[in-house]
């Protein structure tokens, strides 16, 4: 069987379900910190409507690819004979890592009554997993840190600091209000499509670095008489926030490289022999993108605006 069209609804879905949560997707972990959100204003606001993308994904992947996901009985028997317990080395440390994985999602879960932030939630996690896995070298665990990634995130955003510093972002923020006329439904629109587009073309992370104090930014122009957590989450300005988290996650799809998941699996594919090129991928992703966004559009009308 062909696996591209297995490999590229791979991508797609866990760039559409990234969106659901706080986790799920950097640029969630990024707003989450910046707007004061925690991890169950994520399931509340944004899973309802990831769960209708998914389902509209299911049925258009039935009908786009058709035939092409059917295979021989034969092959089916085979598949399922394969023994997957074989693949686990050590059952002793899954179930340590599995019971730390559920201290982790609960203390996300319950991190707006604990006062954490995510980032301390998961070094604990990360912490309590290395003492119970009796790492003697902890130096080869911490090797294997994906450093250039994290100093990327200091550098983008010390540039974004000095954006900020230098009052482009003010700029911005206020051609943005002039456009909309001060109109909040207008600006969560024209949020969500502007970072689904944006984010088809660049990566969602830099956008999303860019976009955080723009927006805080706008707000203050809004309401200048408040300031703080009552500013960053006032109830007018949240929707801004959604439309953003959802943007910015499914814009992902509509080009290869416009997200991590998709240049990962079209790197893993193209070492095997089954090369997933730019305009093959765009012609499945993009569409399922403009979809994703659309029924998130209507989403936040009738969740915000009408009812």
């Amino acid at each position: 069987m062909d696996a591209v069209p297995f490999l590229i609804m791979e991508a797609v879905a866990s760039n559409i379900g990234g969106a659901a949560t706080l986790i799920g997707d950097p640029p969630n972990i990024m707003i989450a910190s910046k707007a004061g959100l925690n991890f169950m204003d994520f399931i509340v606001h944004l899973m309802p409507v990831i769960v209708i993308v998914i389902a509209a994904l299911i049925l258009i992947i039935k009908f786009v690819f058709r035939g092409r996901l059917m295979t021989t009985e034969e092959r089916q028997q085979a598949l399922l004979l394969i023994d997957e317990a074989a693949a686990i080395k050590d059952p002793v440390l899954l179930r340590k890592s599995l019971f730390v994985l559920a201290l982790v999602l609960a203390g996300f879960i319950f991190q707006g009554l604990l006062k954490y932030e995510p980032a301390t939630v998961a070094l604990f996690g990360a912490g309590l997993l290395m003492l119970l896995s009796g790492i003697k070298n902890p130096r080869r665990v911490l090797s294997d840190i994906e450093w250039p990634t994290v100093f990327f995130f200091i550098g983008l955003f010390i540039i974004v600091g000095g954006v900020v510093k230098v009052g482009l972002i003010d700029i911005m923020a206020k051609r943005v209000l002039s456009i909309t006329a001060g109109s909040m439904f207008a600006t969560s629109i024209i949020v969500l499509w502007v970072s689904a587009f944006a984010s088809a073309i660049v990566d969602n992370i830099p956008y999303v670095a860019a976009m955080n104090p723009l927006i805080i930014n706008m707000a203050e122009h809004m309401w200048p008489g408040q300031h703080g957590i009552e500013l960053i989450r006032h109830s007018e300005l949240l929707p801004v926030w959604w439309s953003l988290a959802l943007g910015a996650c499914l814009g992902g799809n509509g080009t290869i490289i416009g997200a991590s998941a998709n240049v990962i699996v079209a790197g893993l594919a193209g070492r095997s022999g089954r090369k997933i090129t730019f305009i093959r991928f765009f012609k499945y992703g993009f569409p399922f993108m403009l979809l994703s966004v659309l029924i998130s559009n209507i989403y936040i009308w009738l969740r915000y605006y009408v009812l």
